[in-house]
């Protein structure tokens, strides 16, 4: 390895000299610097990873670089942890199959960009709810299953918004205008929380877990069904009558159906059974089975309501109660139809 070196060296008595020590010499020992080697006028000669001399006198020579720890990191810097954060919680969010915390993540996002549609048609606790029941369909049956929630919300809360001045001046609206509280939440979503735990849990095993999927799917279209028939009856129905009995009763009777509400009600289980075909949440067969069922449990919801609800005895029959009811009859129909259907083609 070379090391410094004189390259013209001066005679000891040279160096002694009292005229030498009047004029010191203008070289010193300092810390190599980031700089060309070729802008220093000094006659050494070096080795650039060793400590050399170098003039001290010299304008060439170069000012240390010094670092300051406080010093605001630089905007590239910044960007760079901004795109690493967003890139991490774009991973999380895609994860497969979902997590918990995907499905937090994910919820808390979707509910922040649609809050203005959240508050029109939940109320504060009711989002609250929503959120719950959110987290907990993309945790279990990931985006296709949170999608399918929220076309049956934005579907649910159009129908309830049709003409609702009229509803109101009859009497006939929902309370707070539309904007439905936790108990209808729990009470629209009870069943597929059921198929939604027993998916996370994996209960029965794959040969289950299509079936919990399919209730699942069963419950929102009957559910959906059931709101759509009714809010378009209130707004548009000419005649109401009760199921029992074919006897004519006012609008928003409970138990009472009309023509217009009815075909309303099977249009929106068709569509949101569609979405689902779509979305890769149930086939083509078992759409159908989810549109039959709807419509078999909605019959049977309108029987009790007309038969049983605000009756002596049963003033514990709420709608909320009914919706219960109303979901778990089609979600069970759905999955025994399709038992019955696999029995049969084996």
């Amino acid at each position: 390895m070379e090391s410094a070196t004189w390259s013209n060296p001066l005679p000891l008595s040279t160096l002694t000299s009292p005229s030498h020590l009047r004029h010191p010499s203008p070289y010193k020992f300092s810390t190599l610097h980031a700089f060309p080697l070729s802008s220093l006028s000094s006659s050494f000669s070096f080795h650039p990873f060793l400590l050399h001399l170098t003039p001290s006198l010299s304008p060439f020579s170069p000012k240390p670089i010094s670092f300051n720890p406080l010093r605001p990191l630089p905007r590239t810097m910044h960007a760079t942890r901004i795109q690493d954060a967003v890139g991490g919680a774009l991973a999380l969010v895609q994860s497969s199959p979902a997590t918990w915390q995907s499905a937090l993540l994910s919820n808390a996002l979707i509910f922040l960009l649609g809050s203005p549609i959240l508050v029109s048609g939940l109320s504060l606790s009711g989002i609250g709810a929503a959120f719950l029941l959110g987290t907990l369909t993309w945790r279990a049956f990931g985006p296709s299953g949170f999608f399918l929630v929220a076309t049956y919300f934005v579907i649910g809360t159009a129908a309830t918004k049709v003409k609702m001045a009229q509803k109101v001046a009859q009497g006939v609206a929902e309370k707070r205008r539309g904007r439905r509280g936790p108990g209808s939440v729990i009470g629209s979503s009870a069943a597929g929380c059921i198929c939604a735990f027993l998916t996370i849990f994996g209960v029965g095993g794959e040969a289950f877990s299509r079936l919990w999927r399919l209730g699942f799917v069963a419950s929102f279209c009957t559910k959906l069904s059931d709101t759509v028939s009714s809010e378009i009856g209130k707004a548009y129905g000419k005649t109401t009558y009760l199921v029992t009995t074919f006897k004519i009763v006012p609008r928003g009777t409970e138990g009472a159906v009309s023509v217009e509400g009815t075909l309303a009600g099977i249009l929106a289980s068709i569509v949101l059974a569609f979405v689902s075909f779509l979305m890769g949440e149930v086939g083509s067969h078992e759409a159908i089975i989810c549109v039959l069922a709807a419509q078999i449990a909605n019959l049977g919801e309108s029987i009790i309501g007309a038969a049983l609800q605000e009756k002596e005895g049963f003033k514990w029959l709420n709608n909320d109660a009914v919706n219960v009811i109303n979901i778990s009859m089609g979600s069970i129909i759905a999955i025994f139809m399709q038992q019955a259907l696999q029995i049969c083609g084996s």
